[in-house]
């Protein structure tokens, strides 16, 4: 696709626009947690992916070079939003607590998923839970969530958009997948019940 654009092919530009456009707003959507900021953000950044083209020298590369244009374009709307947080919450605060063993261990205690229904609402509920879950994440562990486990990238191209080595990236997707682990088996605990009775 991005060697179609580099050589000039007519059809190559509707076709990054269809592929790139949705990953980029629902990013930046999760990133920004507005649906102003994201429509400004998405727009900026394919403005800025074809302003400077020429820059990509490898287009193999060319998701990784993409989201790292959307996650400069997402921090530079944050500091300017009227929706930017007054401060960022360490991630220490949402942290799962540890419970005791007898035999000295640890174990993270969660509930049970198993029995909630494979219903269509139950699970668009969830993936709004997931939503919230991610947009409350401090920035450093958001953006690292979504390239990896929503985006789906690579450690390697995911370390290429942050900037950092791969064992920040695998520190930082710990970190965040027990933040949302917790978060939902939180939710889970609280609203399962009234989720099955929904369903039924």
């Amino acid at each position: 696709m991005a060697r179609d654009l580099l050589d000039g092919k007519p059809e190559a530009f509707d076709r990054f626009v269809d592929h790139f456009s949705s990953k980029i707003f629902n990013y930046s959507r999760l990133m920004c947690g507005h649906r102003e900021d994201a429509e400004e953000v998405a727009q900026e950044t394919l403005l800025k992916v074809f302003e400077s083209f020429d820059q990509l020298h490898d287009p193999e590369n060319v998701r990784a070079w993409v989201f790292r244009i959307a996650k400069n374009a997402c921090l530079m709307k944050r500091r300017k939003s009227t929706y930017a947080p007054d401060r960022e919450l360490s991630l220490d605060e949402f942290l799962p607590a540890w419970s005791s063993e007898k035999d000295g261990l640890t174990k993270l205690e969660i509930a049970d998923w198993s029995s909630l229904p494979e219903d269509q609402a139950i699970r668009s509920e969830l993936r709004r839970v997931l939503d919230e879950t991610i947009a409350e994440l401090p920035a450093i562990y958001r953006t690292v969530l979504l390239l990896r486990d929503v985006e789906e990238l690579s450690t390697e191209e995911t370390a290429q958009v942050l900037d950092v080595n791969t064992d920040a990236v695998k520190t930082r997707l710990h970190r965040a997948r027990l933040f949302a682990r917790k978060k939902l088996d939180q939710y889970l605990r609280e609203d399962g019940q009234a989720l099955r009775k929904v369903s039924g």
